[in-house]
């Protein structure tokens, strides 16, 4: 079975991380969208709301199971028996610094391989950091996020 790992602190999920997830569904049998949880920092949503948009943005896809994890990345697929660990890349900033980490990961993961999807071009400037911004601002942030998750931050 091809297990990929999508790893992220989705604070919160973007399009741009809907649209990786969802292009990646035929390379693989099964994509744990796995939020990690880092008690040293600091999130602007809670955990159990950034759940709940992962669980709304992936409603309608049976391959995509949610998840938590706090240990090491690596460690977590392969507790999971992932061999893919999957990555989104906007831009060549994103390659240099993902590189990096792939080839840590590939070191201390037992037969990990990362797979790279670049963003779709209209994606490409979407960031959790710059939607966080714009909700801190009081701004519309709504182009940035899935409908569903903008459902649920409206309630």
């Amino acid at each position: 079975m091809r297990i990929a790992v999508f790893a992220g602190s989705f604070d919160p999920v973007t399009k741009g991380h809907v649209d990786i997830v969802k292009r990646a569904i035929p390379l693989f049998d099964k994509i744990i969208v796995a939020m990690g949880i880092n008690s040293a920092k600091r999130y602007f949503f809670e955990t159990e709301q950034r759940i709940a948009f992962l669980e709304a943005a992936y409603e309608q896809e049976p391959k995509v199971e949610i998840d938590t994890y706090e240990q090491l990345t690596a460690f977590y697929c392969k507790e999971k028996g992932a061999n893919f660990l999957l990555r989104g890349l906007r831009n060549s900033t994103d390659f240099n610094y993902e590189n990096t980490i792939a080839n840590l990961n590939s070191t201390i993961g037992e037969n990990l391989e990362t797979v790279f999807l670049m963003a779709d071009p209209q994606y490409s400037c979407y960031s959790s950091t710059v939607v966080r911004e714009i909700i801190k601002g009081g701004g519309d942030a709504s182009i940035f996020l899935p409908a569903r998750v903008v459902a649920l931050l409206e309630q």
